[in-house]
């Protein structure tokens, strides 16, 4: 299997944009970026061929996916559920490969599955195995841990602000991560290895560190300053969100806790320790890129 015409589904995301500027920066593909008929405030880089569908009908969608061979998705939260309509459409284009957009947390894990943020992720993860026995469309599951770059400098797995980091159950928890551009290279390398990445999880690790690997190299920048790190039970602050989440509360503060059980939590799988680095071509990074990342917040 060679996979060549490449449609991207939410090119000018936050992810969305880095996935885009690898997969053309690769120059292995023809890529293609799908956007709603509706949608006119997106934009991609020059020269970039855009395809215009109306997502809420089934030919719009078969006709500007005739053709390709893969699909990229990453639409936000609202839409997971809107990639439904795209692997029906994936299939009848004769489309082979499809990416969803659960680029994140190990979702093979049992626990994770159970997270309700991750419930319409869940549901697209197994529409796609159910899909892909009956037809000729395949999938790949890429799953990269926390983002580092966005996590580390929207104070999402710690915040340095005020030297008093929360620290969740010890903080001694190891734990893989990939910054966003790195998602787009392992993008790419799951393109470019049809067969090696059929219908299966494919695992990226680009950073594995603790919050207190953090903590340390955040006091190595900074010695100088009021260290008072505060020692938090996670699951207190998780319950605490389930609850705001059952009243219909779907702010960020209520949906990060819940995402950083599948993060640092050790019965979440969160150190992928088995990945797919050589094959896709991802290198690794150690604590001068958590330095770099770091020294902004801190210095």
């Amino acid at each position: 299997m060679s996979l060549k015409n490449i449609t991207v589904v939410g090119g000018s995301g936050r992810l969305g944009t880095f996935i885009l500027e690898k997969l053309l920066a690769s120059d292995r593909f023809n890529v293609q970026v799908l956007k709603r008929v509706e949608s006119s405030s997106a934009s991609f880089p020059a020269g970039t061929s855009v395809v215009e569908a109306d997502y809420e009908d089934p030919e719009s969608l078969q006709a500007a996916l005739k053709g390709q061979d893969a699909v990229v998705a990453l639409v936000g939260d609202a839409g997971v559920l809107s990639q439904k309509a795209l692997i029906d459409a994936a299939v009848k284009a004769g489309v082979r490969r499809f990416l969803p957009s659960n680029f994140g947390s190990n979702m093979a894990n049992p626990n994770s599955r159970k997270l309700p943020v991750f419930a319409r992720k869940v549901i697209i993860e197994d529409y796609l195995v159910e899909t892909s026995k009956t037809t000729d469309l395949t999938y790949s599951f890429v799953y990269v841990g926390g983002f580092t770059d966005f996590a580390i400098r929207n104070k999402v797995l710690m915040d340095f602000s005020q030297y008093t980091p929360t620290i969740f159950n010890g903080g001694n928890t190891r734990f893989s991560t990939t910054s966003m551009p790195t998602v787009g290279d392992a993008v790419v390398g799951v393109l470019s290895h049809p067969e090696e990445t059929r219908n299966r999880a494919v695992y990226v690790s680009e950073t594995v560190f603790s919050q207190n690997q953090l903590l340390s190299l955040a006091k190595q920048i900074a010695p100088d300053k009021p260290w008072a790190p505060v020692d938090v039970d996670l699951d207190v602050v998780v319950q605490a969100a389930k609850e705001r989440l059952a009243q219909g509360i779907h702010d960020l503060p209520t949906v990060i806790p819940i995402m950083l059980k599948s993060i640092v939590d050790p019965e979440y799988g969160v150190e992928f320790i088995e990945n797919d680095n050589e094959l896709l071509g991802v290198k690794t990074k150690g604590e001068e890129y958590l330095l770099e990342l770091l020294r902004p917040l801190v210095g």
